[in-house]
């Protein structure tokens, strides 16, 4: 039995698929994040490193890795990032070494990211699955920014200025492979369990 052989655990399989699931603020994207994360028994949802300074709420490991200035620059010179932003001048990324790890067990490693992170997987890991969530229309995107009722008028207006230049952006690069509209929840849940699975047997998985 080869070293390889003696890691593997009994629930490992070929059949790892990375999937990245964007959209604008306000769309409703971590709901059915969350949706296809429940619904796929071997999903794992990436845990992202960033440099902020946690919450008392945070759980390390669970919410995020908190890392150093430092040590997340050796991370971007190391080439170990599939994907890093500055978000307020506070650093987020992806960590290669995790995501590959799960692929090799044949788990659904789940990132959900932005266009500009997108981007950057694909770029590195072209057989990824990327899927992108759509409002029914962008008045329908504004109303549910002012239902959230966490904005001033004006952070609304420059939040959907934002996500109507992202959904522009994630036709303009052409990296999704599957655009869903979240028109009503459970639809839109369901829609993305099953285009998921129907990735996964496209790429040789069985059904999950």
């Amino acid at each position: 039995m080869t070293e390889e052989e003696r890691r593997r655990l009994a629930t490992d399989t070929d059949n790892g698929l990375l999937l990245i699931i964007s959209g604008p603020s306000g769309v409703g994207k971590t709901t059915i994040t969350r949706g296809v994360e429940r619904s796929i028994a071997d999903s794992v949802f990436s845990v992202s490193v960033t440099t902020r300074t946690p919450t008392q709420a945070d759980v390390e490991g669970v919410d995020y890795r908190f890392i150093t200035d430092e040590e997340f620059d050796r991370l971007v010179q190391d080439d170990a990032l599939l994907e890093h932003a500055d978000v307020f001048g506070k650093r987020y990324g992806t960590r290669r070494a995790w995501v590959e790890e799960h692929l090799a067990r044949g788990r659904l490693v789940i990132l959900e990211i932005d266009v500009e992170g997108a981007r950057q997987v694909k770029a590195k890991m072209p057989e990824a699955f990327a899927m992108f969530i759509d409002p029914p229309s962008e008045d329908t995107l504004l109303g549910r920014l002012r239902t959230r009722q966490r904005e001033s008028e004006e952070q609304i207006q420059k939040r959907f200025a934002e996500a109507t230049r992202e959904m522009a952006r994630a036709r303009e690069l052409g990296i999704y492979d599957a655009f869903i509209v979240n028109d009503e929840l459970d639809r839109a849940i369901a829609e993305a369990i099953a285009t998921v699975r129907a990735a996964r047997e496209q790429a040789g998985a069985p059904r999950a």
